[in-house]
């Protein structure tokens, strides 16, 4: 395990005992820290405090997976950032979770989302290409001199989201998962010690969460933190149209465990209290 990983799980137990009397010491002493002090409207925003370009990689010049787009901060000041990779879900392509990129790369993290070689692949092969498409990221001379090959997080939708705990259980140095309305036939992932959150949709019949978020999130019994969100009223196909809850939630995960940024703790502990107001019918953490 990690040296970054060890320290977050020290002081995320001792800020849930002691609450925010402990955040500006770690933030004071974390060297991953990235951006101004996050507020509602901060990770709320369509856009966070970096500009962002982007970078096409073709299926010819893909190696493991079918090609994708990088997102990477523009400034050259903050030193590195985190890297994520994001698959679609089942038959889909890159197109309906390109959202996600700029929107998470504007918040200080390099972002590539791909395309699988097939659109039918499973969640295994999801896995390996979401791993496959990090390593090309950390690799890639336009961007290689702002990653931190050493914080790495995965995220998807649909089979791309059970990919994420695939790619999870074979790489154990993955910091952080985000499955989005995720699918895959195995319910229990007690192997994954990646920090991993579920996104789920109260209306999935695709994927309901009875038989697939719900179980992922009470199998992770091992990893560093893990959590379960549910979108009220939303369907299965949530994710691929710009939200405000995913993404938000979304950056406060990946803050906190990429980045080990205490400072988004306050965003998912004790996390949203469940409401017609705010669209989210379940919240858990653990």
């Amino acid at each position: 395990m990690k040296l970054s990983r060890m320290i977050a799980m020290a002081f995320a137990g001792a800020t849930l005992s002691i609450g925010a009397a402990v955040q500006p010491v770690v933030a004071a002493d974390n060297p991953y820290e990235r951006g101004p002090a996050p507020s509602n409207s901060s990770i709320e925003a369509s856009r966070g405090p970096y500009s962002v370009s982007s970078k096409t990689i073709s299926s010819f010049a893909a190696r493991g997976f079918g090609g994708g787009t990088i997102y990477y901060p523009n400034s050259t000041s903050d030193g590195t950032f985190g890297v994520v990779a994001i698959s679609p879900g089942f038959t889909a392509a890159q197109s309906t979770i390109s959202w996600l990129g700029p929107r998470i790369a504007s918040q200080g993290f390099v972002v590539i989302t791909i395309d699988t070689n097939s659109r039918f692949d499973q969640p295994g092969s999801r896995g390996t290409q979401l791993l496959a498409a990090l390593d090309q990221t950390i690799a890639d001379t336009t961007v290689r001199s702002r990653v931190d090959a050493s914080r790495q997080a995965v995220m998807g939708h649909s089979m791309g989201g059970g990919g994420t705990l695939e790619a999870a259980k074979d790489r154990r140095s993955i910091e952080a998962t985000i499955g989005l309305t995720p699918w895959n036939s195995d319910k229990t992932w007690p192997e994954v010690e990646a920090a991993s959150l579920e996104i789920g949709a109260q209306n999935d019949s695709v994927a309901p969460v009875g038989s697939h978020a719900i179980p992922f999130y009470n199998s992770l019994t091992n990893a560093e933190r893990r959590s379960y969100l549910e979108l009220r009223g939303a369907s299965h196909f949530a994710p691929n149209t710009s939200n405000t809850t995913i993404a938000k939630y979304s950056i406060a995960w990946l803050k906190r465990f990429v980045d080990d940024d205490q400072r988004y703790e306050q965003f998912i502990t004790p996390g949203p209290s469940p409401s017609l107001s705010n669209g989210i019918s379940d919240y858990r953490i653990r």
